[in-house]
C-alpha cells in the first residue's frame, strides 16, 4: 500500500500554522492511521486481478455445469415428450380406426335400410300395378258386359222394331185387302 501524499509536508504545513512538532507528528500519524483503516477495508471489498480471474473461471465453469444440466434436461424432456406423442399418435390412430369402423357399419346399416324400403316402394308399386291391372280388367270385362247388354238389347229392339213394322204391314195389307 502506498499512500499518495507527503506526510513530511503535512507536518510542515501544520507547524507553520501553529502547532507544534509534536502535535503535527501526531494528527499526522491519526490521519495515517484512519487511510490505512479505510484502506484495509476497501481492500476487503476489492479483489485483485488473479482472484478475479479465479472468480471468473469459477463462474463460467458453474455456467457451463448449468448448460450441460439444462441439455440433458431439456434432451429427456425431449424425449420424454416424444414418447408422449408417439403414444398420443397411436391413440390418435386407433380412434381414427375405431371412427372408420363405425362409419363403415353406418354405411352398412344406411344401404340395407335404403334397399328394405327400396324393396318395400317396389312390393307397394307391384301391389298398386296389380290392384290396377285388376281394376283395369274389371273395368274392361264390365264395359264388354255392357256392349253385349248393349248389342243385345239392340238386336231385341231391332227384332222388336223389325215384328211391329212386320204386323202394321200384315194391318195394312189386310186392310188394302179388304178395301181392294
Amino acid at each position: 500500500r502506498k499512500l499518495f501524499f507527503d506526510t513530511h509536508a503535512l507536518v510542515c504545513l501544520l507547524e507553520e500554522n501553529g502547532f507544534t512538532n509534536q502535535q503535527s507528528e501526531v494528527i499526522v500519524s491519526a490521519l495515517v492511521k484512519i487511510m490505512n483503516t479505510n484502506l484495509d477495508m476497501i481492500y476487503k471489498d476489492m479483489v485483485t486481478k488473479v482472484q478475479q480471474e479465479i472468480a471468473l473461471q469459477q463462474v463460467m465453469s458453474h455456467i457451463g455445469g448449468v448448460k450441460k444440466d439444462m441439455i440433458i434436461l431439456e434432451k429427456s424432456e425431449f424425449s420424454a415428450l416424444r414418447s408422449e406423442n408417439e403414444k398420443i399418435k397411436l391413440e390418435l390412430q386407433q380412434i381414427k380406426k375405431q371412427v372408420m369402423d363405425e362409419i363403415t357399419k353406418v354405411r352398412a346399416d344406411n344401404k340395407l335400410n335404403l334397399n328394405l324400403e327400396k324393396s318395400r316402394v317396389k312390393e307397394l308399386h307391384a301391389q298398386q300395378d296389380r290392384a290396377l291391372t285388376q281394376t283395369d280388367r274389371k273395368i274392361d270385362t264390365e264395359v264388354a258386359d255392357l256392349k253385349t247388354m248393349l248389342e243385345s238389347h239392340k238386336l231385341d229392339n231391332i227384332k222388336y222394331l223389325a215384328g211391329s213394322i212386320f204386323t202394321c204391314l200384315t194391318v195394312a195389307l189386310g186392310f188394302y185387302r179388304l178395301w181392294i
